[in-house]
């Protein structure tokens, strides 16, 4: 009995690196493009999209390349995703370069290299980050409002 109990433990540990494969290998799936209803967008020259509502319309946007800035809105103890939220970017300084109304769940932005501040408001609350972009990899901000009433 000790031998199997020797074995089962790498196997187990296996098992549980493995998991992380696994859940990456889910969002390699192909996307039913029927139901994708995504398009790239532009305001005053910035270009996003806007959207993640169902699966595949979630993973065509998080497979897209080119955003160096990835927002994602969600909701409650589930981290359930919000589609109704009001976005404004601004340059350092306060002057918006990008508002949107009604967006999310997710929002994919390219912006011009520089700081940033992004307020997002959903259902009358406000949250707000920032964002240094540079040519590094994308910045990903996660907003996140408590349990709803």
């Amino acid at each position: 009995m000790r031998n199997v109990h020797s074995f089962m433990l790498p196997i187990a540990a296996v098992g549980v690196m493995m998991f992380p494969v696994v859940l990456n290998a889910a969002s390699l799936e192909p996307i039913d493009s029927t139901g994708v209803q995504v398009h790239q967008q532009q305001q005053n020259g910035i270009t996003y999209l806007s959207g993640g509502i169902g699966e595949d319309e979630a993973r065509a946007i998080q497979q897209t390349q080119g955003y160096n800035l990835h927002m994602t809105f969600s909701t409650g103890p589930k981290d359930e995703y919000v589609p109704d939220v009001d976005v404004v970017i601004q340059k350092a300084a306060g002057q918006p370069v990008l508002t949107l109304s009604e967006a999310g769940p997710l929002v994919y932005v390219q912006l011009p290299a520089g700081k940033y501040t992004v307020v997002a408001t959903h259902k009358g609350e406000v949250r707000r980050d920032t964002a240094d972009i540079g040519s590094d990899a994308a910045r990903n901000l996660v907003f996140h409002w408590g349990t709803e009433n």
